[in-house]
């Protein structure tokens, strides 16, 4: 169980290194799409995929936690 909750910590700090943000919230990732009109178009694809990643480590790290 203390790799795998290592794993989540790397993967938390990766994304918060990397070259293009990921968002906070749903609303973050809204609010910057709106607000590009399709300028970034490959930015907001790189944001929404690193916000969709960090969803789905949260959820892994919720089902690690409650065990």
């Amino acid at each position: 169980m203390k790799k795998l909750q290592e794993f989540i910590a790397e993967r938390f700090n990766q994304l918060s290194r990397g070259f293009v943000a990921t968002p906070n919230s749903r609303e973050d990732l809204e609010a910057f799409a709106k607000s590009n009109k399709g300028s970034m178009d490959l930015v907001l694809m790189q944001m929404a995929i690193n916000y969709g990643y960090k969803m789905a480590m949260e959820d892994v790290q919720e089902i690690v936690e409650s065990k």
